[in-house]
């Protein structure tokens, strides 16, 4: 059984949401077999930065979707979106 990783790209709300607990909370809310390999922080513009962690998933785990839903349903989340995915 292999593993992929996927760079997922989180957009807080606003440039006003703490990034560290921002962070804090998308590690809480990771899927089952689920782990967090890193962050990268990206300014976009006007004050907003992007959080760019990169997750480690079981190839059985039926691909990224449990993190997206998990990291949408996090507080202080805009939107998820998937940057990059290969395999470990």
């Amino acid at each position: 059984m292999g593993k992929v990783a996927a760079k997922v790209k989180v957009m807080p709300q606003n440039p006003e949401v703490d990034l560290d607990a921002l962070q804090e909370r998308l590690e809480q809310s990771l899927p089952e077999g689920a782990k967090i390999n890193g962050f990268e922080r990206d300014d976009v513009a006007f004050g907003l930065v992007a959080l760019f962690p990169t997750v480690i998933v079981p190839d059985d785990a039926g691909g990224t979707d449990a993190v997206e839903e998990a990291f949408g349903d996090v507080e202080g989340v805009e939107s998820v979106s998937i940057d990059s995915v290969g395999r470990v």
